[in-house]
């Protein structure tokens, strides 16, 4: 883990909250499926979750299907400098399978490569939400911070799940999230219901928008709910 401040937002940070805040509500157009970044830590302490994802993710695709459906792109980091996406994906078992293909590597984190990355699809075709997964931070977190804002302005919050619990990590996935517009969760590395819960609601999220997330059932759904900005009269 890296030593993070926690400090508060700077006057930059602040400007980037107004201007994420004048935006509107992401939201898929009618008749498209939603179209989601499913972005996984993969170094060496991930194997359990990693493995628990991949036998969850085929309920993202379920939960779905009554709102028109869902694209899904596995995103991850590993080993030495290593990044790797898939295409979007429709077919739950295709993306069980390239899951099962990938083993986890120790290496340090490169969640600005997700951002950055995010950032260039969302520019060519709108991603209406980025789900990522980790324990771990290790980077400076103001290029973070920016990044997030920079997905924000343009219509794509941040969902971290964050397992574990770190004071330092939670405090830089907290400021992604709420830079992005999306909502931040920690959850209990026992309890694959907690992860399941979570997926599923931002799954519905990207699927119908905000309104389909509010008709969501439990807890998981209600707090990822709670932190999303106001809807824009």
């Amino acid at each position: 883990m890296s030593n993070l401040p926690d400090k508060p937002a700077t006057a930059a940070v602040a400007a980037f909250l107004r201007r994420v805040e004048s935006m509107p509500q992401a939201r898929p157009a009618s008749g498209r499926r939603g179209r989601l970044v499913f972005a996984i830590d993969a170094t060496a302490s991930r194997q359990p979750t990693w493995d628990r994802a991949c036998q969850l993710q085929g309920e993202m695709f379920q939960a779905t299907r009554d709102l028109g459906g869902l694209a899904i792109q596995l995103a991850y980091y590993r080993g030495f400098m290593e990044f790797a996406a898939t295409p979007f994906l429709t077919d739950s078992q295709e993306l069980t399978r390239r899951m099962a293909g990938v083993q986890c590597l120790g290496g340090q984190t490169q969640i600005q490569r997700v951002l950055d990355h995010v950032l260039a699809e969302t520019k060519r075709d709108r991603v209406n939400a980025l789900v990522f997964v980790g324990d771990a931070v290790e980077e400076a977190v103001d290029p973070l911070c920016h990044a997030a804002g920079q997905l924000g302005l343009h219509g794509t919050p941040v969902f971290t799940f964050h397992e574990g619990g770190h004071p330092e990590a939670a405090n830089a996935l907290k400021q992604i999230a709420r830079l992005s517009g999306g909502a931040y969760a920690p959850f209990d590395t026992a309890s694959a219901a907690a992860l399941r819960d979570l997926l599923r609601a931002v799954a519905v999220y990207a699927a119908g928008g905000r309104s389909a997330l509010t008709r969501l059932a439990g807890g998981a759904a209600q707090k990822i709910a709670g932190q999303l900005p106001a809807p824009k009269s």
